[in-house]
């Protein structure tokens, strides 16, 4: 089997703004799901409180159970967390839009890694320069890639320690402010959120917290996920959707053509998208398993991290400042 040593390369669009365009022209009442969704933020408020709850049960519980709860119950809300903080970063809570960065940094409390308002900047760019690799968050870098490329116990470091290698990538990103007052308010509630639990609740709390998070990108059938959305598990389409059960507890996160081609539609309509206009999806190649998905990565050496699809051209899209986000409203002509 050749080893791979580079990303597949296209001098094509990205799919999405095309897709969008003719859904759009052939069924014209899915701009009608287009909006808000306030109502988030109760499940926002409950997952964060489900987590501190479950922090206190296991304060003085022996450490096998801290790391079997986290495992099979925290790590479940903490990725339910992810999918409210990417929510927030589209700006799919209130109209405005402080109050959607205020509602991201009250999901990202239990995650203990500053993360929402970051995120915001960088999914937006991974939107509208899908596939540019200055530009793409989500694509790993070169070195990344060739570190793990195919191997079993490479993918098994790269899926343990996903976070970390995201910060790596950081450096390579052009044109994106890293920051700001509001990061500045997301590191100081998170310092002020972490203090309050180790000195309440004490060091296993913490240790929960934190294995909920690792668990809840990485080394979890959960962490199968960031495989889905565009890995090249079926020839070169580059970006997947998840049709399987577990959309019931990730809010509908694994209809990722649907989100990718309408990001302006809360996650509550996202199946919507779907039913409206199966003709563009239901010939799409699609997950119904992360479980499925998880051990295939894993044991699968014809994917690597180099199953990526990159390209040069960024498209008609023009740059943003920080008073416009790239991706907020579908509006095609």
């Amino acid at each position: 089997m050749l080893r791979k040593t580079d990303f597949v390369h296209s001098e094509k669009q990205e799919p999405h703004r095309i897709r969008t365009r003719q859904i759009l022209q052939r069924h014209p009442d899915v701009r009608k799901l287009i909006g808000k969704n306030a109502n988030t933020i109760f499940a926002i408020l409950g997952l964060v409180i489900l987590q501190v709850v479950l922090a206190w049960f296991v304060s003085d519980r022996s450490w096998w159970l801290v790391v079997g709860l986290a495992y099979f119950v925290g790590a479940f809300a903490d990725h339910a967390l992810f999918v409210m903080i990417h929510e927030c970063a589209h700006h799919l809570l209130f109209k405005s839009r402080s109050a959607n960065r205020l509602a991201g940094i009250l999901a990202n409390l239990p995650q203990l890694f500053p993360s929402s308002v970051s995120f915001e900047r960088y999914h937006i760019k991974h939107h509208s320069f899908q596939g540019i690799h200055e530009l793409d968050a989500d694509l790993p870098n070169r070195w990344e890639a060739r570190l793990i490329n195919n191997y079993f116990f490479g993918k098994v470091i790269w899926l343990l320690f996903y976070p970390l290698f995201q910060v790596f990538r950081i450096s390579r990103l052009k044109e994106i402010k890293p920051f700001d007052k509001w990061v500045a308010l997301n590191f100081g509630m998170e310092a002020a959120f972490i203090a309050a639990i180790w000195i309440l609740l004490g060091p296993k709390a913490i240790v929960f917290l934190l294995l909920s998070f690792f668990f809840s990108v990485g080394l979890h059938p959960l962490g199968a996920r960031w495989v889905q959305e565009h890995y090249l598990t079926h020839g070169e389409q580059e970006t997947y959707s998840y049709y399987g059960v577990l959309n019931k507890v990730a809010f509908n996160v694994g209809y990722h053509n649907e989100h990718h081609d309408f990001p302006s539609i809360p996650w509550n309509k996202l199946p919507q998208i779907k039913k409206s206009a199966p003709d563009f999806y239901d010939n799409l190649a699609s997950h119904r398993s992360w479980t499925k998905l998880f051990f295939r990565f894993l044991f699968d050496r014809e994917i690597s991290l180099f199953s990526r699809v990159v390209r040069k051209e960024r498209g008609k899209v023009a740059l943003t400042d920080e008073s416009k986000p790239d991706l907020e409203v579908v509006s095609v002509k």
